[in-house]
């Protein structure tokens, strides 16, 4: 077959969209399928299919939509930035995909609610279209319009984004999931059919990252310290500037400890200025993007995750991988990967003490540490089988493809 397998976010990224995208595309071209990458550029300005090095650059869509999409003749639009600009955005991937073509593939697998509703706008109706939904876009935004996109009109940005939650979990053919949680979102708030939701849960390429792991990294643990360790975006909705404060606490108690933190995002400045202010400037290293992050995992002692919503962190997957004690908040579907006291601790999102109990516990506690380590290793390498994954994936692709045969016979 081939097969698209498109997102509305940017490719290359630091997130698990780009990860679950690249490992997938790998173990479909090993079983003899030809797959393209379609999303946004790095900057998030051009649409480029990636693995080809085709770009639409965005100054040649963009007069076509600002000449349809005009104030005039939609004013609810230019009321809120953020509707404007999604809106603007999502016309713009959605052109810029019709230009590449859809008509060359056998099915289109989307990633989000966002490119699922465009391409199920502009595809061949012959054509099978299977979504993964990697998180709900609407539960997010709610958060934000509490904090950095709050207005007066945050109301009509939540009402826009469960709108595009709804079409994007029912434009495609199949729409999977990958926990029970998204599910339930989907039926009890935006009235999804169950017919159109399937549950899979991701796979990941475990051998590999083993593999990445055996590579000394350029940064050593310091002889006396444990290595509490956070890898992912620095945005608000990962909740370190809880963490932060829950360290700060814990200097108050002990300091055989140093953290580490990897990743780069928009909240890296006024993190780094919070810690100084905590007096953490010699306790937290902000390390940025790295690629040796199964290495750092080695080094490390704790796993902490303070995020505020989540679906499926693909964080979690890789320190259960590594075999290493987990901290990670009690929300979205972290609850279905990870059994409190068995294989991690559960915390509730925001309570610096709890998180600040946990980081003692494990931090006093070597055997305890080590054995949720060993458990989480031992639940997680069958769990994230890459393989076992795939081949469920596969039977959905076929599933999709001899839904769209018996509805042209009919048709017929």
């Amino acid at each position: 077959m081939k097969i698209l397998l498109a997102t509305y976010w940017p490719i290359p990224h630091v997130g698990g969209v780009w990860t679950y995208m690249t490992q997938l595309k790998e173990k479909l071209e090993s079983y003899g399928h030809e797959v393209d990458l379609l999303g946004y550029d790095e900057d998030n300005i051009s649409v480029h299919l990636y693995n080809k090095g085709r770009k639409l650059p965005r100054e040649k869509v963009i007069p076509i939509i600002n000449a349809n999409l005009t104030e005039q003749n939609y004013p609810l639009i230019y009321r809120n930035f953020l509707v404007r600009w999604t809106e603007f955005q999502r016309y713009v991937f959605e052109l810029s995909a019709a230009y590449f073509g859809l008509d060359k593939y056998d099915l289109i697998h989307t990633q989000d609610v966002l490119s699922t509703t465009a391409v199920s706008r502009i595809k061949p109706k012959h054509i099978p279209h299977v979504a993964t939904i990697h998180g709900s876009v609407a539960h997010e935004i709610r958060m934000q319009l509490e904090s950095i996109h709050k207005s007066e009109t945050s109301y009509m940005a939540r009402e826009y984004y469960d709108d595009v939650e709804k079409k994007g979990a029912t434009s495609a053919d199949i729409t999977i999931v990958c926990n029970e949680w998204l599910r339930n979102i989907f039926l009890d708030e935006f009235d999804v059919p169950p017919e159109k939701l399937t549950v899979l849960h991701y796979g990941y390429d475990a051998e590999n990252f083993i593999r990445r792991m055996r590579i000394k990294p350029a940064l050593v643990k310091p002889a006396d310290k444990k290595v509490i360790l956070y890898t992912g975006r620095l945005v608000e909705l990962k909740g370190l500037n809880y963490l932060l404060e829950a360290l700060k606490n814990l200097k108050a108690i002990r300091s055989d400890w140093v953290c580490w933190i990897v990743g780069s995002g928009e909240q890296e400045a006024a993190l780094k200025n919070q810690a100084m202010a905590l007096g953490l400037d010699q306790d937290v290293q902000f390390l940025g993007r790295r690629d040796d992050v199964p290495g750092l995992l080695t080094q490390s002692d704790i796993f902490v995750l303070p995020t505020l919503i989540e679906n499926q962190p693909l964080s979690v997957i890789e320190a259960q991988i590594a075999g290493k004690a987990i901290i990670a908040s009690n929300t979205g579907g972290i609850p279905e990967i990870i059994e409190h006291g068995v294989t991690g601790l559960l915390t509730p999102p925001k309570d610096v003490n709890m998180l600040t109990q946990n980081l003692n516990l494990l931090l006093d506690n070597e055997k305890y540490r080590k054995q949720l380590g060993s458990n989480a290793r031992k639940w997680g390498l069958p769990h994230w089988s890459i393989e076992k994954s795939t081949r469920n994936l596969l039977k959905i692709y076929y599933q999709a493809i001899d839904q769209k045969r018996l509805a042209g016979g009919r048709r017929g």
